[in-house]
This record gives structure tokens, C-alpha cells and sequence, in this order.
């Protein structure tokens, strides 16, 4: 039987200097990434939809050819006349990268706009994925569109996923960042978290720490991604301490969370346990971290799928 992940955020006009000094273009975004990821390591029993809000003009053409392309369920995505899609622009230093952003009147805003129709888009999914961006472009009566249908659609039986991903610069304030994120977590079934953004956000000293700070929000399922440290996992009434996949020589960290959760969501979706799921997500994000840019093209995400 098919079943339907769906991710929902922002993707953007992606900007990246080349060895000449000029920039290339290129379409990406947190939640894009994942969507990427799940849609190249899943069978055709998966469907893939990306939600969103795009402009009407031609780099919003180009930016939803781009993902129907691939493979990615395109006709959710909604038009807003006369605005734009975010951009940003990528500065490397060493395999880090630095992010310059102009998004303030990005389309994507309005994604949770209208509550019927972001109901109907998000009918019959086994899962959702959504992260802490995504929280922080939405207005509040927005976020609390959202936050319902995460609601009516957990209460169907859909698995509700949840990175932090905090980004300072998008929220208010310290105060109403620690809020969406807390919220976040609790119309999660799933959190898939970052340990220094919960340390530094929550003042958690360890990752497992941070685990059961989540866990009391009332997930069921808890992965704290620590970079190439182990992983701390929290289902099934276990905890557990999971290695990284060893990268000698790593070229450049974009997109290694975001294909970190493709990995693991796409091996849950195949029943999976908890702790395999874990283990392909390392696999997953090591390739990344081994390759220039945040996606894999699709035949390297399929040679990485499990069984």
C-alpha cells in the first residue's frame, strides 16, 4: 500500500560563490532537503509531496519545476501573486558555510493561510515533517493553523516529525524561540534534534539530558543528533548511544541534519526499527558531508536506500 510523507516549509533562490567569484544558482531549503532525501531513498510505495507557497513569477516557475523533477509531489504548492521566494546567499569557510538571507516577504509566509485547504493537503499522510523554520515564517494565527491540522492529522494516525532547527535571527526573541520550539515538540510524535541548538536554547548539558527534557513534552520517538559524536536515541522505553558514520575527509557540512532525517524517516517508513533507522541516517548524512552542496543527486540516495 502507498503511503505519503509530506514536508512542509520554505525552499529558496540558493546562491553560492564558485572558484571564479561568481555565484551559482540553485534551488534548496531545510525541509526541501528532506523531501529530497526521503523521495531518493524510498521505493515508488512512497509518494512525496512538498508544501509550500511560491510567487508567480518566473524564478517561482523554476524553483517548482525543479522540484516535480525529482520526482516530488508539486501540485500542493500554492501561488501568492506578487510575492517573491526567499534567496540567500552561501559564504565558505573550510567545510563550514555562512548564510546571508532575504526572505522577509517570501511567499512561503501564507503556506498555512487558509486552514481548509492546508487540511486537505495534509489528508491521508502516514507522515509529516516539519521544522523549526518552518515555525518561525509563520505568523502566529499562522502557527496555530498549523499546529491544528498537526493535530487532526496525528489523531488519524500520522506520524508527526520534528526538527528544531533554530534559527535566532527569525524569532522575536529568546522567549517566543523557546516557545515555538517547546510547541513544536509537542504536536510531535517524532523529534529529531541537534544537540548544541538544545543546549544553548534550553541549557541542556548532555545530549541525553536534552532527550528527556523532549521526551516530557510527550514524543514518543527522540533522536539528539550530535555532529560526528554519537546520537542518543529514546523509543521503546530505551535509551541508547549510537555512533556516527566516520567521514576522513569531510568537504562540506550543508544539508547533514536535513539528510540525516531523510534517512531516518525513510527507514522508519519501511518498518524499520528505531536503531536501524538510526544507523542508515548515519550512512546517509556521511554522504552528504562527503559531497559538495546539501543534495545527493538520485542515484546516489538510491544505492544509499535500505531494503
Amino acid at each position: 500500500m502507498s503511503q505519503l510523507f509530506v514536508s512542509i516549509g520554505e525552499c529558496m533562490i540558493e546562491l553560492a560563490v564558485t572558484a571564479e567569484g561568481l555565484y551559482r544558482r540553485g534551488f534548496a531549503g531545510d525541509t526541501l532537503n528532506t523531501a529530497w532525501g526521503v523521495r531518493g531513498l524510498s521505493g515508488p510505495d512512497v509518494s512525496v509531496r512538498y508544501l509550500t507557497c511560491v510567487g508567480d513569477d518566473t524564478p517561482s516557475d523554476e524553483m517548482v519545476r525543479f522540484i516535480g523533477d525529482a520526482g516530488i509531489d508539486t501540485s500542493h504548492i500554492g501561488r501568492v501573486p506578487g510575492r517573491p521566494v526567499g534567496l540567500y546567499m552561501i559564504a565558505l569557510q573550510g567545510h563550514e558555510r555562512t548564510f546571508t538571507y532575504w526572505r522577509d516577504t517570501s511567499a512561503a509566509k501564507l503556506l498555512a493561510a487558509d486552514p481548509a485547504t492546508l487540511r486537505a493537503d495534509l489528508a491521508g499522510a502516514r507522515c509529516i515533517y516539519f521544522s523549526g523554520i518552518t515555525l518561525a515564517i509563520l505568523s502566529p494565527e499562522h502557527r496555530a493553523t498549523l499546529f491544528a491540522a498537526l493535530a487532526e492529522a496525528r489523531a488519524a494516525g500520522a506520524m508527526i516529525a520534528f526538527d528544531a532547527n533554530v534559527r535566532p535571527r527569525l524569532w522575536a526573541g529568546p522567549d517566543a524561540l523557546r516557545a515555538g520550539i517547546e510547541a513544536g515538540y509537542r504536536a510531535a510524535t517524532i523529534a529529531l534534534p541537534t544537540f548544541p541548538d538544545e543546549a544553548g536554547l534550553f541549557g541542556d548539558a548532555t545530549p541525553g539530558d536534552a532527550a528527556r527534557r523532549i521526551a516530557g513534552y510527550g514524543v514518543e520517538e527522540i533522536v539528539v543528533k550530535d555532529g560526528a559524536e554519537p546520537c542518543t536515541l529514546v523509543a521503546g522505553g530505551e535509551t541508547l548511544s549510537l555512533p556516527a558514520e566516520r567521514v576522513d575527509q569531510p568537504l562540506d557540512t550543508t544539508g547533514a541534519g536535513d539528510s540525516f532525517n531523510a534517512g531516518y524517516i525513510s527507514a522508519r517508513l519501511k518498518g524499520h526499527p528505531p536503531a536501524e533507522a538510526v544507523a542508515h541516517a548515519h550512512r546517509v548524512a556521511a554522504a552528504v558531508i562527503g559531497t559538495r552542496g546539501a543534495l545527493l543527486d538520485m542515484a546516489a540516495l538510491s544505492a544509499l536506500a535500505t531494503g
